[in-house]
C-alpha cells in the first residue's frame, strides 16, 4: 500500500518495536519499555503503545502522537507485570489512526497475545481474505493485525507450532515482538530486511522490601530485551547480546532463552536505508556501526566526486557524519552551516506541495557567517522529491554562499519500497527518469553527485555473507513483489 511521502520530504521507517521480560515477577516492565520507545522515537512519530502482562492478563494502553504525549507517569504505572512490549508507528500499510496503532492484542479461549510489528507484508490482502472467509473479523486496516489473527487462529497447536505456521505463511519484511501470558517472542524475516536485536538487563540491588529485615538490600533478577535497534538497549541500561538472525525465532521465558530457525538459509538482505538514514548513529545493526558507515560513505563520496570548495556542511542530522567524512577525505574544513528545528510539528501539516515547502522553510535555517562568500559542499543522505534540497540551495545562496555543490550519500531513489518504508509514488520520485544534469538544474545547484551503488556497498562493508536490499535504488528486490508503485 502506498501513501504520500511525509511533508518533511524524507523516506520514513514503518515503526520501532521493543520488548522486555524481567526475571523478577515483583518488578514492572512497562517503565523500561517506555524509555525504550523514547530511544526509538525516530522510527515513528504517529502513535505509540505498550502492552503488559500480569496474572495471565494483558493490559494495553496506546494513543496517537509521540510516546511522551501518549504516556504520563500515571498511565505507565497502571501497566503492571514483569513483561511488556511497545511500539512506535509511522504508517505505511493502513491509515494513521488509533485503530491501526500498535501493539495489537487478541484475547481468545486459550489465552491472550500482544504483537508489535515493524515491516510490511506483501501478501497481507490474500491472507486477510482467507481469514475473513474463515469467520475471523478485523478492526483495523493495518497488515500487522493479519499476523496477530494468524497466531491466534493457530494457537491451539501450541506456541511454537503457531509461530512457525504463521511465519511460514506470511511474506515480506518483518521484525516481530510478541507477548503471551508466559513468554516474550522475537522473530525476523528470512532475509533480515528489518532489524531486531537481543539484549540483557543486569541484576539490580535495590531498597529494602517491606517486611524485610532492616539493613538487608534486596537483589532482583535481571531480564531480557528485544529491540529494533541497539541504541534502545543502551537507553535502559542493558547490554547488547546479538542480532536476531534472519529467519530466527527467539523465545524468552523467565531467565531462559532458546531459539530456532523457521526457514532455510536465504540471502541476507538488510535494508541499506537503515544505515543511510533510518537508524540512530549510535546503533549497530548486524555487526555494522551506523555512524562508521556514514563516515565511510562521506569519504567515498569525496573520492568519487570531489568538488573544489571552501567548506563542507551536512544536512542535519544524518548528513552530518558523512559531511565529516567527506571533509576529512577531501581536506576541506567541516562547519555547521545549517541549523535544524526539532520542534516542527508534523501532525498538523497537510501533505500538499505548498504546505510541504512551508514546513521545509520552518525546519532549516542557515548560519550566514559560516557560509558567506564560500564555495559550499552540501552533504545529504538522500533526495526523494527534491523539495528540501531545492530550498536548502536557495537559502544557502541567499545567505551569501558563492557556490553550492550537492553530494548525496545514497544512489538516486528511483523505485518504491515494498518492505516497510513510506515511499511516494514512482512519478513523484525526482530521480525517476531524470538525468543528473537535469536534476542539478532543477535543484539550482552548481553541481550534483550521488554515491555509486558500489560505493554504498563499500561503506557498509558488504560481503558475500552480508548483503543488502537496494530495491529503491536499483529496482531489484530480494523477494518477489507485485505492483509498480504507480
Amino acid at each position: 500500500m502506498f501513501r504520500t511521502c511525509s511533508p518533511d520530504d524524507k523516506l520514513h521507517e514503518a515503526c520501532g518495536v521493543f520488548g522486555v521480560f524481567l526475571d523478577d515477577p515483583r518488578r514492572d516492565a512497562a517503565p523500561l519499555v517506555y524509555y525504550g520507545l523514547l530511544a526509538l522515537q525516530h522510527r515513528g512519530q504517529e502513535s505509540a503503545g505498550i502492552a503488559a502482562v500480569k496474572d495471565r492478563n494483558i493490559d494495553l494502553r496506546k494513543g496517537m502522537g509521540l510516546a511522551a504525549e501518549v504516556f504520563t507517569p500515571e498511565t505507565v504505572a497502571q501497566l503492571k507485570g514483569p513483561a511488556a512490549v511497545g511500539h512506535v508507528r509511522y504508517s505505511t500499510a493502513g491509515s494513521s489512526s488509533i485503530e491501526n496503532a500498535q501493539p495489537f492484542v487478541s484475547r481468545f479461549k486459550l489465552g491472550s497475545i500482544a504483537v508489535a510489528h515493524n515491516g510490511t507484508l506483501t501478501n497481507a490482502d490474500v491472507v486477510r481474505e482467507l481469514l475473513e472467509d474463515a469467520g475471523i473479523g478485523f478492526t483495523a486496516s493495518s497488515d500487522s493485525e493479519v499476523i496477530v489473527n494468524l497466531i491466534a487462529k493457530n494457537y491451539r497447536k501450541g506456541l511454537e507450532k503457531a509461530l512457525t505456521d504463521t511465519i511460514k505463511f506470511i511474506k515480506g519484511s518483518y521484525a516481530l515482538v510478541m507477548l503471551s501470558d508466559e513468554v516474550l517472542v522475537g522473530a525476523r524475516d528470512p532475509n533480515g530486511i528489518r532489524p531486531l536485536c537481543l539484549g540483557k538487563l543486569p541484576s539490580v540491588r535495590g531498597a529494602v522490601e517491606s517486611g524485610a529485615e532492616s539493613g538487608n538490600a534486596v537483589e532482583s533478577g535481571g531480564g531480557w530485551i528485544l529491540a529494533s535497534e541497539s541504541c534502545a538497549i543502551d537507553a535502559v541500561g542493558g547490554e547488547f547480546v546479538r542480532d536476531v538472525e534472519p529467519g530466527e525465532v527467539v523465545i524468552i521465558s523467565g531467565a531462559e532463552v532458546f531459539s530456532f530457525s523457521f526457514s532455510e538459509k536465504t540471502r541476507r538482505a538488510v535494508c541499506s536505508f537503515e544505515y543511510v538514514y533510518f537508524a540512530r548513529p549510535d546503533s549497530v545493526i548486524d555487526g555494522t556501526d551506523v555512524y562508521g558507515s556514514r563516515l565511510r560513505a562521506g569519504g567515498i563520496l569525496a573520492r568519487e566526486s570531489a568538488a573544489a570548495a571552501d567548506l563542507v556542511i551536512g544536512v542535519p542530522d544524518s548528513g552530518i557524519p558523512a559531511a565529516i567524512g567527506y571533509g576529512k577525505a577531501a581536506g576541506i574544513p567541516f562547519g555547521m552551516g545549517i541549523v535544524k528545528s526539532k520542534y516542527v510539528a508534523r501532525t498538523f501539516i497537510s501533505p500538499d506541495q505548498d504546505r510541504r515547502e512551508r514546513a521545509v522553510s520552518v525546519k532549516h535555517n542557515v548560519i550566514k557567517s559560516e557560509v558567506q562568500g564560500k564555495r559550499v559542499v552540501l552533504i545529504d543522505d538522500s533526495i526523494v522529491r527534491g523539495t528540501t534540497s531545492r530550498r536548502l540551495v536557495s537559502i544557502l545562496k541567499a545567505a551569501g554562499a558563492r557556490e553550492v555543490h550537492i553530494r548525496v550519500c545514497s544512489p538516486p531513489v528511483r523505485c518504491p519500497c515494498y518492505f516497510g518504508i513510506d515511499t511516494p509514488h514512482r512519478k513523484d520520485l525526482i530521480s525517476n527518469g531524470a538525468s543528473i544534469s537535469e536534476l542539478c538544474v532543477s535543484l539550482g545547484a552548481d553541481s550534483l553527485a550521488f554515491i555509486s551503488v558500489e560505493g554504498l556497498l563499500e561503506s557498509l562493508g558488504a560481503t558475500a555473507e552480508q548483503s543488502y536490499c537496494l530495491g529503491c535504488f536499483t529496482g531489484e528486490y530480494p523477494i518477489p513483489v507485485s505492483g509498480n508503485g504507480e
